[in-house]
């Protein structure tokens, strides 16, 4: 780049990486986060507006960095944003460093971590979510007021950050049927009609966690008032979890260990599982309120000791926390006596007109690689949009697993940072009023039959005891993909997004036998193509699902 935007100038964009070549010598060796690409902005002196240009995205792109500092822009911005930083003008780059505070010298590289460890130690006194789960800590453990949040603090003197990252790579070499066959030992095989999902889809043979039934399978129901039933119990109480001395411990390595990472968490509702009443074009039960830290340092433990067992970090067959919260299968269909959340996930099916260069009508899959960031199924593949099934404004509307499932579209793929509760406070009376509404779902709102919403199952995943509501998105008219096809982009819950065309059985097939899929969204992912294939007519050409139950 030479020189520096200025008002009548406009600024050279950054190539992308395929049009250059030359060193990556200023690049994060970590990668990027919007904290960082701000600080790039802040030494550029650049507008939101400006750098957009600069770098060649969208302003609304740059606008999310500064709403979430935490997130991980997509490889190839990751790419522009290094070369960006590499072609800069030196006073650019030292202006860059010393916003980072990772100057060469001595000083600076010294300074590094005990300036993260200020960090951690200000959240510990003063972040309220973190405060919000320490006090939990002490309430339910039954200790004196402080003695989770010293707990925790001397725990942050022992961490080796470093050591996470190594655990991190280790925990995503356990692969999806690793994790199957393991709970399928730890469990053994069900009875009275439940056991574990599996099916056979052309030469692929799927094994998975998720427990369920036949009349929980196949479900086939419209995601609207009639039909989505699922009702709040305001009456409910607290989730009946109590922490002993390993609980405990293990609670306070969770804590000490996201404050090291500056992972940050917010302490929103959420829905708990009571009771269950599900049944062929009816979702029915009854749902409580928890509260999400109640979560991260129980049940989402579950996942995190597993996988560190089947890597090698611990001695295999040594799982406590499992023993203690799930340690069989009549806790697991136990919902209403332990603390169950869970969420929902949908195959999104766009309809696409037939095309010279592509082949004949079809629809568009979408498929998505999680970040590294969200709170389950890092590094995993699942379908999209995929979240925790939580109140938003309306708690007793929202306990509707279509009100999830929508506001999850417009979050994580049309764009709506203001419903991301991990971004900021919640202050909008209607979050999803129709003049709120991103302009891809006001048009799929706008007239009866454009948006086709079905739950295809349910089950419990053996994972972390958590309800899973598969679902299948449909949107039938081509006009939509033609429209706004150009628009749907992945928020920072994904690291990477797939395509797929519903016409290519082949790479369908490949895509279902990856290893790298979590088990709730292979199952999404069957479920989701056995419903699609019965009414996608001449669009779809994909194998045959059998599912069977183990």
């Amino acid at each position: 780049m030479q020189g520096l935007c200025n008002s009548t100038t406009k600024p050279q964009q950054v190539p992308c990486k395929s049009h250059f070549g030359g060193s990556d010598e200023m690049s994060l060796t970590n990668g990027w986060t919007g904290a960082d690409a701000r600080m790039l902005q802040d030494a550029l002196r650049l507008s939101q507006e400006a750098f957009a240009e600069y770098l060649d995205v969208h302003p609304r792109t740059v606008g999310y960095w500064h709403q979430k500092p935490s997130s991980r822009p997509k490889s190839e911005i990751q790419q522009m944003l290094d070369t960006a930083l590499d072609r800069a003008p030196a006073d650019v780059q030292a202006r860059f460093a010393e916003l980072q505070g990772t100057s060469t010298s001595p000083a600076a590289t010294e300074a590094a971590p005990v300036k993260a460890a200020t960090e951690a130690e200000q959240r510990l006194a003063s972040d309220p979510n973190v405060v919000a789960a320490l006090d939990w800590l002490d309430e339910r453990g039954t200790r004196e007021p402080g003695t989770a949040r010293r707990a925790v603090a001397s725990r942050l003197t022992q961490i080796d950050v470093n050591s996470l990252r190594d655990r991190g790579s280790r925990r995503g070499r356990v692969d999806q049927r690793t994790v199957a066959q393991a709970l399928a030992d730890y469990y053994g095989r069900g009875s009275s009609g439940y056991g574990r999902y599996a099916a056979r889809f052309g030469d692929v043979e799927a094994d998975t966690s998720v427990f369920t039934r036949s009349d929980w399978l196949d479900l086939n129901c419209p995601l609207i008032a009639t039909h989505d039933r699922l009702k709040l119990m305001r009456a409910a109480g607290a989730a009946p979890v109590s922490l002993d001395e390993e609980a405990f411990d293990q609670a306070v390595q969770r804590l000490a260990e996201s404050l090291a990472l500056g992972i940050r968490f917010v302490n929103m509702p959420l829905y708990r599982l009571l009771g269950v009443d599900m049944r062929r074009e009816s979702l029915g039960g009854t749902v409580g309120i928890s509260s999400f830290v109640e979560y991260i340092v129980t049940m989402d433990l579950l996942e995190g000791e597993l996988v560190d067992a089947l890597a090698g970090g611990v001695q295999a067959g040594e799982l406590p926390l499992r023993d203690r919260y799930l340690p069989d299968l009549d806790t697991v269909l136990d919902v209403g006596g332990r603390l169950t959340a869970g969420g929902t996930l949908a195959l999104c099916a766009f309809a696409r007109p037939a095309d010279p260069f592509r082949g004949p009508a079809d629809y568009v899959l979408l498929v998505q690689e999680r970040s590294g960031h969200v709170i389950n199924a890092a590094r995993r593949l699942a379908v999209i949009p995929k979240g925790f099934h939580q109140p938003l404004v309306d708690f007793r509307a929202d306990a509707q697993v279509g009100a999830t499932m929508r506001r999850e579209m417009e979050e994580e793929l049309f764009g709506r940072h203001d419903i991301d509760n991990t971004v900021g406070d919640q202050r909008s009376a209607d979050p999803m009023y129709p003049s709120r509404l991103s302009e891809p779902m006001r048009w799929l709102l706008g007239e009866p039959g454009r948006l086709r919403m079905e739950c295809t199952g349910f089950g419990l995943n053996l994972v972390s005891g958590n309800f899973e509501f598969p679902s299948l998105i449909v949107v039938e008219d081509e006009e939509f993909w033609q429209r706004y096809g150009g628009q749907i982009e992945a928020n920072w819950e994904t690291a990477n997004l797939r395509q797929y065309s519903s016409a290519d059985a082949e790479l369908v097939e490949e895509l279902a036998s990856d290893e790298a899929w979590s088990n709730e969204g292979l199952f999404a992912l069957l479920q989701g193509l056995r419903r699609l294939s019965e009414i996608g007519g001449s669009r779809v050409n994909v194998p045959t699902i059998e599912w069977e139950i183990r």
